[in-house]
């Protein structure tokens, strides 16, 4: 295999975050000596994470086995997923915005015709379900754990807590009609084919459609991590993979 000098486009502070954490984690662990030392691990995760890079790219590129680079990113992923906000911290710091935006995405996954509970009717692929919470200026929140892909945005949502934990909160939240019939402050747009609205309800879901539009950035910040535009790991794998990517995001922004 060839090897060539790369680059991974995330910040600094990401590297510095996961890199102390890593130390911390082989400090209380007596762990004496590695291959690779914390910096270069957390710099072969975030390559992993950031470029979906395969385990036998990382391998070649960080001069380890195909197993060692196995172990290094499922261990750097497992201790940042557990460092990931809770969705009741993520309503709190929801509690200090005007209002905040949900939306679904589709995580794409290579699963076949018969994995039916992966298949999502609405995007026409095999997937998992991933709920978002975002500011209103689009910046991610928060990302829930990944359900299968036939999972509906509003099941999903209710199932994990959302919408009861945002009225608690009395937080308003503004989601597409995929959310209709949510209830609590989830505010959805008036249904119907546009010609058969009212004058005042088309004006309303205009005005809805501008606000709710930005909730599609930290969807897109949450997919600008390579690897997640297309899993090719176990689906019990996958929800760590999103809490990591969080908990990255959330730090580089800090």
């Amino acid at each position: 295999m060839l090897v060539y000098p790369s680059g991974v486009d995330v910040s600094s502070s990401a590297l510095r975050f996961l890199s102390a954490r890593l130390r911390a984690r082989r400090h209380a662990l007596g762990t004496r000596w590695r291959r690779l030392n914390a910096g270069r691990q957390a710099l072969l995760t975030l390559a992993h994470l950031r470029n979906g890079l395969t385990y036998t790219q990382l391998a070649a590129g960080f001069g380890v086995g195909t197993t060692t680079a196995y172990r290094y990113v499922t261990e750097s992923v497992e201790l940042l997923a557990a460092l990931a906000p809770t969705l009741a911290e993520a309503v709190r710091m929801a509690s200090m915005k005007v209002f905040v935006l949900l939306d679904g995405t589709l995580l794409p996954i290579d699963r076949i015709a018969a994995d039916r509970p992966f298949y999502s009717g609405k995007h026409k692929k095999h997937g998992m379900n991933v709920q978002v919470i975002a500011d209103p200026f689009g910046r991610l929140l928060w990302a829930s754990p990944a359900l299968p892909g036939a999972v509906h945005d509003v099941r999903a949502a209710r199932e994990h807590g959302i919408v009861d934990a945002l009225a608690q909160a009395s937080v308003p939240c503004w989601a597409d009609k995929g959310y209709q019939g949510a209830g609590g402050t989830v505010r959805v747009p008036y249904r119907g084919r546009w010609e058969t609205l009212a004058t005042g309800q088309q004006a309303v879901n205009r005005s809805h459609a501008k606000i709710r539009a930005l909730v599609e950035q930290a969807v897109a910040t949450l997919k600008s991590w390579r690897l997640l535009r297309k899993l090719r790991c176990s689906t019990t794998r996958i929800t760590n993979l999103v809490q990591a990517v969080l908990t990255l995001h959330l730090a580089s922004s800090d």
